[in-house]
């Protein structure tokens, strides 16, 4: 009898730490996400570029684009660094179909496109700024639980993978400007 309650125990001390773990990435572990984007490109988090990756809901999107904003000006149109942004679209979004939130998002990318290209010249970075847009839909959660995004959670995540796919920091909410910066150099 002894035997069986400590077997309980031991299980459930496995089971509680197993579920308060889920839903989170490890800094400092080494993570191959795949992704393809919305025009078909396939894209990595160890494929050798620093890679911010926003994961958020259509109804989150102007975090996403603060995020854009404060991204240091010296990763702007450098092919070391790049941004992509997954869209996890929920029951309501499914509900209007793949194809016109798909072109909602592709309406919103030109839109986007157009702020970041202001910034490039600006900078005097001669690069079509839509090149450097990567956004990923996310219809099925395929690719929110890659992110182990725990299923049903509707949380905005910034995360910050190395050229090998190292994940070198994580946020819950938007980053400040010198917290994303200072990830990044």
């Amino acid at each position: 009898m002894r035997a069986l309650q400590i077997f309980l125990l031991v299980s459930t001390a496995l089971f509680l730490s197993g579920a308060l773990l889920r839903g989170t990435l490890s800094t400092g572990t080494s993570y191959s996400i795949s992704f393809v984007d919305i025009d078909g490109k396939k894209l990595s988090t160890a494929d050798g570029h620093v890679t911010i990756v926003v994961l958020t809901t259509a109804a989150d999107h102007e975090k996403a684009r603060i995020v854009g904003d404060r991204v240091p000006d010296f990763c702007l149109g450098n092919p070391d660094y790049r941004m992509i942004t997954v869209i996890h679209f929920t029951g309501r979004h499914l509900a209007i179909g793949r194809r016109i939130a798909t072109a909602f998002t592709r309406r919103r990318v030109r839109e986007e496109a157009k702020r970041l290209q202001a910034r490039y010249d600006a900078q005097k970075i001669s690069r079509d700024a839509q090149s450097d847009i990567f956004v990923v839909t996310d219809f099925d959660g395929t690719t929110a639980t890659q992110l182990d995004q725990a299923e049903g959670a509707k949380d905005f995540r910034v995360l910050v993978f190395g050229r090998t796919g190292e994940l070198l920091a994580q946020w819950q909410s938007v980053p400040t400007a010198d917290q994303l910066a200072g990830v990044l150099k």
